[in-house]
């Protein structure tokens, strides 16, 4: 079993700074790319940011130059660094990962979600 848990969602003013954590936890065998998605109130769920297991990341094009995406294979953790918060940028962060658990095949898993309410 794999299991996802997010933090460092907050209430931020804009041009903020906030910094989001999501560790995996488990019997993990191996974890390949780890993605970054939000949603905000009557939107669609986006991918904000990926990056895999040889450190390659990509963006969605609202967030290049704001956002940096990382991840620690120690830890099994994928952070998400924003800076220059802005209006638009608030919903539910969750992370996701693809993941093998001990005896068990690929499988996709899903954080709980973390609220990020930029606000003045």
């Amino acid at each position: 079993q794999v299991q996802l848990v997010e933090s460092g969602g907050d209430l931020v003013q804009p041009g903020g700074s906030l910094s989001l954590s999501c560790a995996a936890s488990g019997s993990i065998n191996s974890i390949g790319a780890m993605w970054w998605y939000r949603q905000a109130p009557g939107k669609q769920r986006d991918m904000v940011a990926v990056i895999f297991p040889s450190g390659i990341t990509q963006y969605t094009d609202s967030v290049k130059g704001r956002f940096t995406i990382s991840r620690d294979n120690v830890k099994n953790t994928v952070y998400l660094q924003m800076n220059s918060l802005k209006l638009e940028d608030t919903a539910v962060y969750y992370c996701k990962v693809n993941a093998m658990a001990t005896g068990d095949t690929w499988r996709e898993y899903w954080g709980q979600g973390t609220q990020v309410t930029v606000s003045s």
